[in-house]
């Protein structure tokens, strides 16, 4: 039987994905949902994007984080 080791806190995964370039930039940051929900839980990241002004979609296994706080506009 395998075990999942956890290398990092909860908090410290989190942080990481506003600390990136892309983010900091304001740019887009993704994750898949198996991650998020392994290492923070889907309701603590939609709260800290709430907290920030930002916005994130889901789509399929991955979510998708608008480092920024403009509108979000689907094209089609």
């Amino acid at each position: 039987m395998s075990q999942l080791f956890r290398t990092v806190s909860p908090e410290l995964w989190m942080q990481q994905i506003f600390d990136v370039k892309s983010a900091r930039q304001g740019g887009v940051v993704r994750r898949k949902l198996r991650d998020v929900e392994r290492n923070v839980g889907l309701a603590k990241l939609q709260n800290e994007v709430q907290r920030r002004g930002y916005h994130a979609v889901l789509n399929g296994k991955q979510v998708v984080i608008f480092c920024n706080n403009e509108p979000v506009r689907f094209l089609c």
